[in-house]
């Protein structure tokens, strides 16, 4: 039996716009914490080795520190790890394997997987293949690993490493990178192959009819429209048996509400109470869709509820565009406006009723003028 780790996309180096003070840098750190994670699982599970499918860096252009942490966090694995160039990271000259820093500090458990040529593992463990070694590759890397298999009758384990969406989800897309899912079928079926590990895809996802091709998904989440993003896939092989698992490493929660319908004080209270009970908040990304119509009391409500959780969170994203203003009576009386302050009030609240930019400005101008008069700001 062989049993090793399947991991892609970790792209080190990776930054979000929508991160505040302090997150950006927790979000980094995460990913290298996720490397040692999966370092310690390779040893408690007996793991012969580390397959890395593509995207370790996020391009050829990140920092020398983020290269040194990359591979102080490698060194610490144990085990051999070996890593294939993708589309973000390609092989060529100026690539980021060629850099003085990698090339200085690569611990000698590391393996950059330069060409197609098969790589043999110990005595039962051959490994091939497809290194991009451009942005635009001229044939297909998959096509050329599998041709160099010639000899599939000498009892070793064969496990080809790719990188690229896979023609069955991505129909229509470039041909440059794509993997023919039939091709490894087809290389399965016969013998030359026993696994396909996949990268590019950052949701763990399996391939095909074989349960021998996998996408591992990144072992930190990068996106809302991730399924199953945060995994690392350990592989138990043979020739004739597989198994795998799914072992959680990531931190970091990205989680969208495409539509959070808010209309009374209890639906504010409710997304309050939803936003307070996120565990983790520190590593935690909200996208929120606001749609509904609110007074202007209950928009201010809002606004606190959103700005307190925004504190903890590492980011929160409440998209309000959908959602609209409507100012009530109840919401000016007892605040004591007479004369011309509430002669403004009524020509504002009059232009809310319009549409456009206006009225946009009017309800801002109005829920302003509510929060100075009860003294909220």
């Amino acid at each position: 039996m062989i049993r090793f780790l399947h991991t892609a996309d970790w792209q080190l180096g990776m930054t979000r716009h929508f991160f505040g003070e302090g997150a950006q840098e927790r979000y980094s750190q995460a990913r290298f914490d996720a490397i040692r994670t999966m370092g310690r699982i390779a040893c408690q599970e007996q793991c012969r080795f580390v397959l890395v499918c593509g995207d370790a860096f996020e391009s050829n252009q990140v920092d020398r520190k983020t290269v040194a942490r990359a591979l102080e966090a490698l060194r610490e694995i144990g085990k051999p790890v070996f890593i294939l160039p993708g589309n973000h990271d390609p092989l060529h000259a100026a690539s980021v394997y060629r850099s003085g820093v990698f090339q200085e500090r690569k611990p000698p458990n590391v393996t950059v997987i330069e060409d197609c040529r098969a790589i043999p593992v110990d005595g039962d463990v051959t490994l091939v293949g497809a290194p991009w070694l451009s942005k635009r590759p001229v044939g297909n890397p998959v096509e050329e690993a599998l041709a160099l298999l010639d000899n599939v009758e000498d009892g070793r384990v064969r496990i080809c490493l790719a990188h690229g969406p896979v023609d069955t989800f991505a129909a229509g897309s470039e041909p440059a990178g794509l993997v023919s899912v039939a091709l490894l079928e087809q290389a399965i079926a016969g013998g030359k192959i026993h696994y396909a590990a996949l990268g590019d895809r950052h949701s763990l996802t399996p391939v095909g009819g074989s349960g021998r091709i996998w996408y591992s998904g990144t072992p930190e989440p990068t996106d809302f429209r991730e399924v199953q993003s945060g995994f690392v896939q350990l592989v138990e092989l043979e020739e004739n048996q597989i198994q795998t698992r799914s072992l959680r490493v990531g931190q970091w929660l990205f989680l969208e509400r495409e539509r959070v319908d808010l209309n009374t004080a209890a639906d504010v209270e409710a997304l309050r109470q939803w936003l307070d009970g996120i565990d983790s908040k520190e590593r935690a990304v909200i996208r929120l869709n606001l749609v509904g119509s609110l007074t202007l009391s209950l928009r201010d409500a809002l606004q606190q509820c959103l700005a307190a959780a925004g504190d903890v969170l590492g980011a929160l994203d409440a998209r309000s565009e959908e959602l609209l203003v409507l100012p009530e009576d109840a919401d000016f009386a007892g605040l004591g406006f007479t004369g011309f302050a509430d002669a403004v009030v009524q020509r504002l609240r009059a232009r809310t009723a319009e549409n456009g930019k206006e009225a946009a400005t009017a309800r801002e101008a109005l829920l302003l003028l509510l929060r100075l008069a009860r003294g909220a700001l």
